[in-house]
């Protein structure tokens, strides 16, 4: 498998359009250490010609001319795209809203829980992807669906299973318990390659690694794992936004209960930060965050990144 890194970010991409925090105005400047990163997203293709897509950011136009494996070749004709099929873990608009860039009469296959498939249908914007060319199929958790589009099977199942988190914003319920969040609003994706059985996991969004969750990752090749903030209250501290990580729903970076913690006796032999808000000290190559994750064995994703399994 030849898995890409489209965007590595957090919702609003880095440096993000409105704001003036210190890695902002740092990415902007061109500072040494700081690299712009867009939205969320992962490219994943056994053949290098049919590819699948892990949520479909904002950014993905931007995202698809940076990547020439995602553009039509010369011999493809007037209409035609790489991209076979899209998987979704969450509703949220930073992995949905790019799918309007796709409303261009082009046949693929739409993967996603069935309550992120209600909440699109939901809204009569996505009826823009006609579906007798764009069949919306849900994935059932903890069962091994195989991945087709266009009439091409590509050679990957996709394992759904549910991790801790939370609604999307714009579908939260503030009277309702933990905002109307039910299973199946948050996914964690096992992409496998069909043919030897290999695979990946991408978790883009995690509030918490349970001891369900801990051991599945036990002993994985590869986990693409929610790095959006590092510290608790970094939102807050900075005066960007009113919200702990917690009620946004992601697992901190640093902490006795954060991800480099609850990895750490995993043996996870490969694991990459993805999902990065624009707040996260690990955006700054020379932070004392960033070497701390590095010496905990983290990468730290960036836009383009490729990986081979």
């Amino acid at each position: 498998m030849r898995i890409k890194i489209l965007g590595s970010g957090a919702g609003g991409g880095f440096p993000q359009w409105n704001c003036n925090c210190a890695n902002c105005r740092a990415v902007r400047a061109g500072a040494p250490g700081f690299l712009p990163r867009t939205q969320s997203s992962l490219a994943v293709s056994v053949n290098g010609a049919d590819w699948l897509l892990l949520n479909a950011s904002p950014d993905l136009r931007q995202q698809i001319a940076a990547a020439p494996q995602l553009a039509p070749g010369p011999d493809d004709g007037l209409r035609a795209s790489p991209i076979k099929a899209v998987a979704l873990t969450n509703g949220d608009v930073d992995h949905v809203a790019g799918l309007l860039n796709m409303r261009e009469a082009q046949p693929f296959s739409l993967y996603a829980a069935g309550r992120v498939l209600d909440a699109l249908g939901a809204n009569p914007i996505f009826t823009i992807l006609q579906t007798q060319l764009v069949p919306r199929i849900e994935l059932h958790t903890e069962k091994a669906t195989p991945v087709t589009g266009a009439g091409i099977d590509l050679g990957l199942a996709i394992r759904a299973f549910p991790v801790p988190g939370k609604i999307a914003l714009y579908l939260e319920n503030a009277n309702a318990p933990n905002f109307g969040t039910s299973a199946g609003d948050t996914l964690g994706l096992e992409i496998i390659e069909t043919a030897t059985g290999d695979s990946f996991f991408y978790i883009p969004g995690c509030a918490k690694i349970d001891a369900d969750l801990a051991e599945r990752l036990r002993g994985a090749k590869l986990v693409f794992f929610d790095g959006t903030l590092f510290h608790e209250n970094e939102m807050i501290e900075q005066g960007l936004l009113g919200k702990t990580g917690s009620r946004m729903g992601h697992i901190n970076v640093s902490g006795a209960d954060g991800s480099i913690a609850a990895f750490e006796p995993l043996d996870v032999k490969r694991k990459i930060y993805v999902h990065i808000n624009n707040s996260n000290p690990l955006l700054n190559e020379f932070s004392d965050e960033y070497a701390i994750a590095q010496a905990a064995g983290w990468e730290i994703g960036e836009d383009g990144m490729e990986v081979d399994l």
